[in-house]
């Protein structure tokens, strides 16, 4: 086999980024889970809840789901690290969860728009998702090999700037030849394509084939261009993998720094997940935008986040990840605030005019925020990480990295369900995100920014 260039393995590195991009835009925030919570919300309605309680409702089912796929994700991330690192194996694992994103993904075609199998579409979402997650986890384990230290925040800047620009052009792709808007023609004024009915919402529930064919098409360059390294002929054992696992934990009681990132990375980066999963629920529940807005959003947040990771990876390697982390918690924080401070009705109590547009535009000016500062954290962090990262236990490591971002996951998800249920309040139940995200902050404070590797 020819000998592929450290340039072209970086490229293919990229392309899992755009290629999985779809799932986290189109359905985790954009298209699906606002058309998910829209379902459930009439189904509620139809069942005799009235419309404030109904809302309350989808947008607890959608938590229960999200904390479920979070905890199964979380726990398995560690071991499955370890498991490939005795191996020397990645590519298998990243094949298989390939498989199961496709699948899920594809399923979300058969969502009932009358409500009937709102359990089932939750499962098959939690499958393709478990399946992206997982992936990504073996991904990331890949970015120490491609670059020195001070390389790789902006390799990993750039990754995270492709992969949102995919996911922009795909969203376009939807909002203009798919979603039908409440006229039935999309967002230029056609029917969707390929004689979907939308009576039945199909052009909308075609989120999820097209997020399945878009990702078995871009996953080609990574798979022709990066390539496992060499196989150690060791065979991974499920009993050995857990003594690695605990091994590995155990001894971070001598490393304050890692163990300090780890829990802060965990609750921010929890933080930006549960932001990321209710924004689209938000957006439909408390300012009853349709999902054709909430695309629109969709876009200008992708765009933000293509260009803001982009400069965040320049950032990164010119002052260190840390500082750069610091400042996007700070503007994230800031902008949970003004989102729960914000109705229809009334801008930080102040009582607003009927029909007001203020919270439209204070929504999408905080849309730019969160896509751009959004990316800036998740490239950071992952820069951070390979800083605190041994090369030849790297897919163990960042299974604890994956295992910090999601062994919690299911903690804003449940605040927020929690918190909705108590205010019965969609936009209140957002609350908890903030103090995930301040106590992230303060936690970076023992985090040594250069890492703890010699």
């Amino acid at each position: 086999m020819a000998e592929v260039s450290r340039r072209k393995r970086i490229w293919g590195w990229w392309f899992f980024d755009w290629a999985s991009q779809p799932y986290h835009t189109l359905l985790v925030t954009f298209v699906f889970s606002p058309f998910f919570v829209e379902v459930a919300e009439q189904y509620f309605i139809g069942h005799g809840l009235d419309e404030h309680s109904a809302e309350a409702q989808a947008q607890t089912i959608w938590s229960i789901g999200m904390t479920v796929t979070g905890l199964l994700i979380g726990f398995g991330a560690p071991f499955l690290g370890a498991l490939a690192d005795i191996s020397g194996r990645k590519m298998p694992w990243i094949m298989v969860f390939s498989i199961m994103y496709l699948i899920g993904a594809w399923s979300l075609w058969y969502m009932d728009p009358a409500g009937s199998n709102l359990w089932w579409m939750l499962a098959c979402f939690g499958v393709g998702f478990i399946g992206a997650e997982f992936a990504l986890i073996f991904v990331n384990a890949q970015l120490p090999s491609l670059g020195t230290k001070d390389e790789v925040g902006a390799i990993s800047g750039s990754g995270f700037a492709f992969g949102y620009l995919g996911g922009v052009i795909a969203l376009f792709i939807m909002l203009l030849l798919f979603v039908e808007q409440s006229n039935g023609k999309t967002l230029i004024g056609m029917d969707p394509i390929l004689g979907l009915n939308a009576e039945t919402r199909e052009g909308t529930r075609a989120v999820g084939p097209v997020t399945a064919i878009w990702f078995a098409i871009f996953m080609v360059p990574y798979f022709l261009w990066v390539h496992d390294d060499s196989a150690t002929g060791q065979r991974g054992t499920i009993g050995r993998a857990v003594r690695m696992v605990i091994d590995l934990v155990a001894g971070l009681r001598h490393r304050a720094s890692l163990t300090s990132y780890l829990v802060s990375s965990m609750l921010y980066r929890d933080a930006l997940n549960g932001l990321y999963a209710f924004g689209g629920v938000y957006a439909s529940l408390v300012l009853d935008w349709s999902i054709t807005s909430i695309g629109v959003f969709g876009i200008i947040a992708a765009i933000s986040a293509t260009l803001f990771s982009w400069l965040g990876g320049k950032a990164d390697r010119r002052h260190g990840p840390k500082p750069v982390i610091i400042v996007a918690i700070v503007v994230l924080t800031l902008v949970c605030i003004t989102v729960v401070s914000m109705s229809r009705e009334q801008f930080f109590g102040v009582p607003l005019p009927e029909g007001s547009s203020l919270p439209d535009a204070v929504f999408f000016g905080c849309g730019v925020l969160i896509g751009g500062f959004g990316g800036i954290l998740q490239a950071a962090s992952r820069s951070l990480m390979v800083r605190h990262t041994d090369l030849a236990k790297a897919t163990e490591s960042f299974g604890l990295y994956g295992l910090s971002g999601r062994a919690t996951a299911f903690l804003a998800p449940a605040l927020i369900g929690l918190a909705t249920t108590i205010t019965g309040s969609a936009r209140l139940g957002i609350t908890p995100v903030i103090g995930l995200f301040v106590l992230g902050l303060i936690l970076l404070k023992w985090v040594n920014g250069e890492g703890d590797q010699k």
